[in-house]
């Protein structure tokens, strides 16, 4: 038996290669939508991807399963549990789709899948025993888990209402979780267990940096596994407590994954621009200019009106899935060799408009040209300090809920990154918001978003330490 895990480290999202050697036939599980890499590595090993499946309808990238059925003929597996509004409705009645219970086996090669039903993180949730009977194993080597478990935490129940909007749902699917998770005590120790996320992403609370764990170090060291054993009530409350805000585009993912993604085929391939064309792209309605330079200073010193800062790193995903709607035009500020990396990370989420590109040096181009830069005010947390008796500032942190309770800054209003887009119409357009985080990093993105709605701002680019805090 081939086995490979593919990461995404962006989203810290885990696919499966898996392929029977004899044979030459494989399955992949989870595939992000830009399915040409995983058929390169297959190429790479001597395999064909014959078959695909996924444990969950996702929230955080779009499915490639689609894909690979309509543009390569595969076999799909998906599940058929977890009751009509779960369904994967673009599957229905196709006859490259095999539709799964709870206990039911498929084989690619020699080797044999069991789809195990295992609901909370999503009604439908399937994971899957791997038995490699080519090898003449009787019983199964691991589990793909999906976001069921992870490396010492269980995924995340709230996500049906707290990102797609499904009032009522989140106390419901927690009990659902329990109930999954008091089967993974009777796993045999051994079980190898290969989650479909690691530290990073967003569908945990505390998610492990190890790519892989056992059934029996879950049992003994999970903090999650270990309120399993207090009850059900007690579990209920602990993983329900601190879950991170979702990005606000999960709700967006987590439809179209259940309708069906549209079908891609080849990766966009925006134009490179010139300064001066871009001065006309980026005055144009519905188009959007996405401003990848790492360093943010650079962006603050000068930028293309109305840009979104989305440095091309960890959080690019996050930003751009947040902040730009998907019928939007996409350029990108960015590097020759940053572009097809920039264009993946965008179509994973769905944003597949992109039409051209700049690069930074292109900037001097587009002011020489006759277009001007904007600036976005910078200052330190000592700059706060003796702003906030003024009565036309208002501090705005963009941190997580859970960060703001644990220490603030008095006054200061709380809306996170990720869903400070959905909630622009909570803050005042008759005062200059101060924009912090914990480092200047999350600020820098949220104070893009802020200026192109028309909000007068300023960036603190500074850490938030012990001596700027104020108990909230």
């Amino acid at each position: 038996m081939f086995f490979k895990q593919i990461v995404d480290e962006k989203l810290a999202q885990y696919a499966y290669l898996v392929g029977c050697q004899r044979t030459r036939e494989a399955l992949l599980i989870d595939p992000q939508r830009d399915i040409d890499r995983y058929v390169r590595i297959a190429r790479h090993e001597g395999l064909r991807i014959t078959a695909v499946t996924e444990t969950h309808i996702h929230a955080d990238f779009l499915s490639g399963c689609r894909e690979f059925v309509e543009r390569r003929g595969c076999e799909a597996f998906l599940s058929a549990e977890g009751g009509p509004d779960w369904q994967y409705a673009w599957a229905r009645g196709h006859d490259g789709v095999t539709l799964l219970r709870d206990g039911d086996r498929f084989t690619v090669g020699g080797i044999d899948f069991q789809a195990v039903h295992t609901p909370g993180h999503t009604p439908e949730h399937m994971s899957f025993l791997i038995t490699d009977r080519g090898s003449g194993a009787g019983e199964p080597m691991g589990m793909v888990s999906g976001d069921f478990v992870f490396v010492g935490d269980l995924g995340r129940p709230d996500l049906l209402e707290s990102a797609a909007g499904r009032t009522g749902e989140m106390e419901p699917s927690a009990r659902r979780l329990y109930g999954s998770a008091l089967g993974v005590f009777e796993l045999p120790d051994y079980l190898r267990i290969w989650p479909g996320h690691g530290a990073g992403s967003a569908c945990g609370k505390a998610l492990g940096a190890v790519p892989d764990t056992t059934a029996g170090y879950e049992k003994r060291f999970s903090p999650a596994l270990a309120a399993v054993r207090d009850g059900e009530d007690a579990f209920v409350e602990y993983i329900l407590d601190g879950q991170p805000e979702p990005p606000l585009y999960f709700g967006r993912m987590k439809e179209l994954n259940r309708v069906g993604p549209p079908v891609l085929g080849p990766l966009p391939r925006p134009r490179r621009l010139s300064g001066e064309e871009l001065i006309g792209v980026a005055g144009e309605d519905g188009t959007v200019v996405v401003d990848t330079r790492i360093d943010r200073l650079g962006y603050y010193g000068g930028h293309v009106p109305g840009s979104i800062y989305a440095p091309l790193n960890k959080s690019f995903p996050t930003v751009t899935g947040c902040y730009v709607d998907p019928s939007w035009r996409i350029v990108l500020v960015c590097r020759d060799d940053e572009v097809e990396e920039a264009v993946r990370d965008l179509v994973r989420i769905g944003l597949d408009r992109v039409v051209g590109w700049v690069p930074p040096g292109e900037l001097a181009g587009f002011e020489a040209a006759g277009g001007a830069l904007a600036s976005i005010e910078v200052i330190d947390f000592d700059e706060v300090g003796r702003r906030l008796p003024d009565p036309e500032v208002q501090v705005l942190d963009v941190r997580r809920a859970t960060e703001f309770a644990a220490a603030c800054i008095d006054g200061a209003a709380n809306i996170a990154h990720t869903r400070l887009a959905g909630r622009l119409g909570e803050l005042p357009r008759d005062r200059r918001l101060l924009v912090h985080c914990l480092s200047g990093a999350r600020a820098s993105a949220a104070v893009s978003l802020l200026e192109r709605e028309g909000f007068e701002v300023a960036a603190v680019n500074d850490i938030f330490t012990e001596g700027y805090r104020h108990a909230g």
